[in-house]
């Protein structure tokens, strides 16, 4: 297996004498939350400008970069798959994390271990100092990035596969050029700070793409011409790709039909990864003809069959032996079909996945748990879950998610009336929950005794604290 050319590391970022030792890693991840104050504020000075004076870690680091309004994680664990698959020492920056900060930074498929999360985090706090003060305080992302690439760099990685946070041309991974770009798809989300118009949010997007990359896309129509604008004025190829054939889905997930590969089977749910894996494959391809990495046939299909991406349209069973606060599950198990659908693109491609594997789930109305930040679209969102079949007569239990969440008895009234609205009128039975706890405990007794799934949806961080909860139970995903 060739090795891509790498410039040497840098000298490690051990604690240096000013530092006093380094923070514990609870105190480093609410040091980071902490910064959270600093809110988003985009630009890539005060990413640049700490990257200098860690040494430019980055440079030394060459991989992908991976944009998109909805698949980017996807996109980017399917290539980290195939890569690892084919021998190479993979680092990966995924986002947000879902239990703890540490799966943020990833190498060889593991998350960074606490302490050396918490000594970078302490360095690049005391770096930060460097930061021009013209430039504002380096946020909580900024900080983040920063570390990412040192640990990188220190792990010796072979590539790295970094998805982009928000946007694409303002985020702080933009700093980076690893060789390769990707943008997945391009749907309304985040206008407030990208544009109201999907050729004003693929702009952003877009200029990821930078002079002397290879460049790969599954955007379609405004998007794609954007995207297309900006690999030409930057004369880069671009590989244009279209979804891979859906051979079959059920529970435990897809065949499709992959040029030069035949059929595959995925680990991942959703024919909508259908799209993903064209535009990871289609990442693979420009790693291999910028001369980056080699990635044969056989580790293709077992990187593609072994890919998992955890809280995306992710199936877990719940056994009586893993009972929920005072709920056993009497009747053997309940499904527990976790997914962040933080937007309406998200939640379209949820209930598409839903109404294909509710053959194949428990017999029952869905029991869905429902919670919604407060910039999303929450109403056409809910409009979508109101109109769908799949939650025909479902019983809904919603919850606040953080201070950026909308209130549980607010989303509550608004599930009220969006079900109202719906040509039959039926009324859906909604209860508020004062936590994801309170939720998971009443969703998962409602089910055990009624029968039908758990569906968790609404946000990333809802999910992210709902599996906390079942991993803190014992239920192994």
């Amino acid at each position: 297996m060739p090795l891509p050319a790498r410039v040497p590391p840098g000298p490690a970022l051990r604690p240096s004498d000013d530092d006093a030792g380094h923070l514990s890693y609870p105190a480093a991840v609410a040091a980071l939350v902490e910064r959270g104050r600093f809110g988003i504020h985009l630009g890539l000075g005060r990413t640049r400008a700490l990257l200098a004076a860690m040494g430019d870690p980055h440079e030394r680091i060459q991989g992908a970069l991976v944009a998109g309004t909805n698949g980017k994680g996807s996109v980017q664990a399917l290539v980290s798959s195939m890569l690892s698959a084919a021998g190479y020492r993979v680092g990966q920056a995924p986002k947000p994390h879902l239990v703890e900060y540490r799966e943020r930074i990833v190498v060889g498929g593991e998350p960074i271990a606490p302490d050396d999360f918490a000594r970078l985090v302490s360095r690049v706090l005391t770096l930060n100092r460097s930061v021009p003060g013209r430039l504002g305080p380096p946020t909580e992302f900024e900080l983040l990035t920063a570390a990412a690439f040192a640990w990188f760099d220190e792990q010796r990685v072979d590539l790295a596969v970094v998805e982009v946070g928000l946007g694409g041309r303002l985020d702080a991974t933009n700093a980076w050029d690893g060789g390769v770009a990707a943008v997945t798809s391009v749907a309304m989300d985040h206008a407030a700070v990208l544009g109201d118009t999907i050729a004003l949010i693929a702009r952003e997007k877009a200029a990821i793409l930078k002079r002397g990359d290879r460049a790969v896309t599954g955007a379609t129509g405004e998007a794609l011409e954007v995207v297309r604008r900006r690999a030409r004025r930057l004369g880069i190829p671009l590989a244009e790709v279209t979804p891979l054939a859906v051979l079959s889905m059920d529970r435990d997930g897809l065949r499709v039909d992959a040029p030069g590969l035949g059929p595959v089977h995925m680990g991942l749910l959703g024919r909508h990864q259908a799209a993903n894996a064209a535009v990871a494959l289609g990442v693979v391809d420009a790693l291999e003809a910028a001369g980056l990495a080699r990635v044969p046939a056989r580790a293709r299909r077992d990187g593609l069959e072994r890919a998992r991406w955890p809280g995306r349209l992710e199936l877990l069973r719940l056994s009586a032996e893993h009972a929920v606060g005072n709920a056993a599950v009497a009747r053997g198990s309940v499904d527990v079909l976790l997914d962040g659908a933080h937007n309406p693109d998200g939640v379209r491609a949820l209930l598409d996945a839903l109404e294909e594997l509710r053959p194949t789930l428990a017999p029952g109305p869905v029991t869905a748990i429902i919670g919604i930040m407060r910039d999303k679209d929450a109403g056409e969102m809910l409009d979508r879950l109101a109109s769908s079949p799949a939650l025909a007569g479902a019983r809904i239990v919603t919850v606040r998610i953080g201070a950026r969440g909308l209130d549980g008895g607010e989303l509550a009234a608004r599930v009220r009336n969006a079900w109202a609205a719906r040509s039959d009128g039926r009324p859906a039975e909604v209860t508020a929950a004062e936590s994801p706890e309170e939720a998971l405990d009443l969703a998962v007794e409602t089910a055990a005794r009624a029968g039908g799934p758990v569906v968790v949806a609404g946000s990333l961080y809802l999910v992210g604290a709902v599996r906390g909860l079942l991993v803190t139970r014992g239920l192994r995903a």
